[in-house]
C-alpha cells in the first residue's frame, strides 16, 4: 500500500481531527451554537451564505465588525472550523499573536518562513484587530501578510474598528492603510454586528 492508499484509508474523523489541530483554533464553535437572539442587529441571512464557503474558491474575504463581545470570534472560529471539515487547510491567529510570531522570526533571521506559513492556507482568520496597538514593524508585517493573500487566498479577520479608524491601528499610516483595505475590500463581505457584550448578561440579568 503505497502513500496516497494509506491516506485515503484513514478514517475520514481522523484526518478531520489532524486538519483542525493544525488550524490551531482557540475552541471549537459551531454556527449552531451562536446565540442568535443577543445582537441588537446581524446580517444573518449573510453570516449563513458565508458559511457555505462559496467566497473560498474566489480567494474573496470576511471582515466582521462589532463591538467587545458581541461574537465575532466565535463566528470566525465556526468559520474556521467548518473550512477544515470541507478539507481546507486553515489556520487561526490573533494580530498580536501573528505580529509578535513575525517580530520573533525577523530576530531568527526566520521572517520569509513565517510569512509563508501565513501565506499558504487556503483560509486565515486574523483575530481582534485593532484591539492593541502595534507599532511600525507590526504595522508594516500585518499589512504584506495580508496584502500579499490578495487573489492567493481567503482572510477573515475580526475588528472592533470601523473602517475610517483603520489608520490608527497601522501606526497612523494612512497610505499603507488605504492600500491594504482596496486589497482586502476588492472581493470582500463586510458584516457589522451591533450589541451588548455577551459576556455580560448576567450582570445584565441582574
Amino acid at each position: 500500500m503505497d502513500h496516497q492508499d494509506i491516506v485515503h484509508a484513514l478514517p475520514q474523523r481522523w484526518i478531520d481531527d489532524r486538519r483542525v489541530k493544525a488550524a490551531r483554533l482557540p475552541g471549537i464553535k459551531t454556527l449552531d451554537g451562536f446565540d442568535w437572539s443577543w445582537p441588537k442587529k446581524i446580517n444573518r441571512a449573510l453570516l449563513q451564505q458565508v458559511f457555505r464557503l462559496d467566497f473560498l474558491p474566489q480567494h474573496g474575504n470576511v471582515i466582521l465588525l462589532g463591538g467587545v463581545g458581541v461574537g465575532k470570534t466565535h463566528l470566525a472560529i465556526a468559520l474556521a472550523h467548518t473550512a477544515c471539515l470541507q478539507g481546507k487547510t486553515t489556520l487561526f491567529t490573533s494580530a498580536v499573536d501573528n505580529v509578535n510570531a513575525l517580530a520573533a522570526a525577523q530576530a531568527t533571521g526566520g521572517i520569509k518562513r513565517e510569512m509563508a506559513r501565513l501565506l499558504k492556507p487556503s483560509l486565515l482568520v486574523v483575530d481582534e484587530l485593532g484591539y492593541l496597538p502595534i507599532d511600525k514593524f507590526g504595522a508594516d508585517v500585518l499589512f504584506q501578510g495580508i496584502s500579499q493573500r490578495y487573489e492567493r487566498g481567503s482572510t477573515v479577520i475580526t475588528t472592533n474598528r470601523a473602517f475610517k479608524h483603520w489608520p490608527e491601528i497601522f501606526h497612523n499610516d494612512s497610505t499603507l492603510t488605504s492600500a491594504l483595505l482596496d486589497r482586502l475590500l476588492h472581493h470582500a463581505e463586510s458584516i457589522v454586528i451591533e450589541g451588548p457584550c455577551y459576556r455580560m448578561r448576567d450582570q445584565s440579568d441582574a
